[in-house]
Parts: structure tokens; sequence; C-alpha cells
């Protein structure tokens, strides 16, 4: 059984800028020590969210309480009891490392010896010692958002906000960062995350999808693949290892049954009727000059989950 309480409760949630709806009758739950996925493409009304929740923009209607605060009544205690890291690098590129924490530590109130207690934790947390006496921007950007999320974590909040975490930084910096996140995660920070990085919402323990404003679904990622738009019961997935996979995905257009086709790290990715047998569509590229290798079922991916709903959205909405 659950028990964890919820550190984040959104109901019918709205956001206005004139007689634009930016965010519409949004409602979900963050529990305690979560790693929770926001994800939705540009313009969907996550930043917005985020704001709001951030306590920066008061919503038009409904309620959000953050750390058992009110985001409308109380923005001022939602903003000292959280930490927020951006996409973009935002401190002082001209203050060392060290010099960046106590100015932030100290924004938060943090003085002496618990600014020091404080300082040493984030430090040993994020691994940035040896950079201490370097200014921040001459940091690499994994180092970088390695300092920003130090800055984050300096007033010891219960809930962090990551704002695309692992933008523009590279594979192994990634992988180091999300690595943190689980610790931070085991020790029972609440994190809220966007990304746009499908194996990073794979990591998430819970995902919430916003489209055009609206929350279009929500739950865990094993939840979200076995939902019957996403895996109907008479359809199937396989994949193929096969020759030039490009010109073979372009070949298979031709082949009218498949219902549909794209290329996954060099393999056709295939979504089929029952009653369409591999063996045929691998025929039927044999028979246009591809070798095939390789033959698999696949489950769903999340990129198969967003891409399904979404079309299924704007079919719903072309028919009104």
């Amino acid at each position: 059984m659950n028990t964890r309480k919820n550190a984040i409760e959104i109901r019918n949630l709205y956001k206005k800028f004139g007689s634009f709806t930016a965010v519409n009758d949004l409602s979900f739950d963050v529990s305690q020590g979560q790693i929770f996925g926001f994800l939705g493409p540009n313009g969907s009304g996550k930043s917005t969210t985020i704001r709001m929740l951030c306590g920066l923009l008061a919503p038009s209607s409904g309620t959000a309480i953050v750390n058992g605060y009110d985001v409308g009544r109380q923005s001022r205690d939602v903003k000292r009891s959280i930490g927020y890291m951006s996409q973009a690098f935002g401190l002082y590129k001209d203050l060392t490392v060290a010099e960046n924490l106590s100015f932030y530590g100290s924004l938060y109130g943090l003085r002496g010896s618990e600014l020091r207690r404080r300082t040493e934790f984030v430090v040993e947390v994020t691994n940035i010692k040896r950079f201490l006496d370097r200014d921040a921007g001459k940091l690499s950007g994994g180092w970088k958002q390695r300092l920003a999320l130090a800055t984050a974590l300096i007033h010891d909040p219960p809930i962090i906000f990551l704002d695309e975490p692992t933008a523009g930084i590279d594979p192994v910096a990634r992988r180091s960062l999300w690595d943190l996140l689980f610790e931070l995660s085991g020790q029972g920070k609440t994190l809220f995350v966007t990304t746009h990085y499908m194996d990073e919402a794979e990591r998430c323990d819970y995902i919430a999808y916003i489209y055009n404003s609206r929350l279009m679904t929500k739950g865990t990622p094993r939840e979200l693949k076995d939902n019957p738009l996403v895996k109907p019961a008479d359809l199937k997935r396989f994949s193929l290892a096969v020759s030039q996979p490009s010109l073979a995905l372009k070949a298979l257009k031709e082949y009218q049954k498949l219902k549909d086709a794209t290329l996954v790290e060099a393999e056709l990715h295939l979504l089929a009727p029952l009653d369409v047998s591999e063996e045929a569509v691998i025929q039927f590229l044999r028979d246009r000059g591809f070798s095939v290798s390789g033959c698999r079922s696949i489950e769903p991916s999340l990129e198969d989950v967003f891409v399904t709903l979404t079309k299924e959205i704007e079919r719903q909405e072309a028919g009104k």
C-alpha cells in the first residue's frame, strides 16, 4: 500500500492571459519522494504551470498546494520551500563556484555555521569541490548544471523543480546528473522534472503529459504504454533489422496494410494488424533488394505513447 503523502496537489488549475488560456483545468498529485516527469511540446503550458507552482504567477482559478502552501495566497512561503533549476544557466558567471553558493545561501537566510554546513553538504553531494575557486562561467556544461543544482539544494528544500536539467550537456554528464537525481530521490526529495528526452522520461516514477494547455494523460511509464489506444488488442508491434534502413522505410510506404512505420536506432519499428505476418513484410523488403537480418516483437515506447495520443487528440479536434 502506498502511504506516501502528496508534496503537490493541483485541482482545476487555470491560467488565462486575456482571452488566451495557457493552462486549462489541470488536476494531478505528486507524491513525496517521487521523480515526477512533466512532459509536453513547446507552448503546451508547461512553463506557465511551473511558474504557478513556484509561486511566481497567480492562478486565474483553481488551487495548487505545494509543501502545504497555497500558491495563490502563500506564494512567499512556496518560494522559500522549493528549489528551482532552470534550463538556462542563470547563475553569476563572474563569481566563483564558492561565491555563488554563498550568495544563494544568503538569499534564503542562511548565515554563519548553518551556511557553511549546507555549503559543505551540497558541495559533497554534487562533487564540485575541485571547482570551488573557478569562475562559474568557465565551467563545462555538465558542471554548470551541477552548480545550478547545488544552489537549488543549498537551503534543503523538500521539492526541487528541474526545467530541462540536461539540455545541452553531453551524454556522460547527463547520465552522471541523473545518478545524482536518483540519489536525491532516495533521500526523500521530490523532483518535478521537465524533459524532451524520452529515455529520461522512462526514469521517472510517474508522468503527466500536457498538450494544448490540457492534461492529456498521466500514469507510470508502464501504465501509459498499456493504454488501449497505444496498445490496441488488434494490432502488434515488431522490429526489423534491415540493410539501408532509411531506404527500406521509404519502400514500406507502399505496404498499405501497415498502420505505422518509423526508424529507431537503425531498426524499423512497425505497427501492423494481427493478420499481417512478419514473414510477409520481410519478403516484401527482400523482393526490393533489402537484406533483413533480424525480427523481434517489441513493446510501445513512451515516444509511441505521446505520438499516438497526440494524433488522437488532433483527430478528435479536426472532427469537431
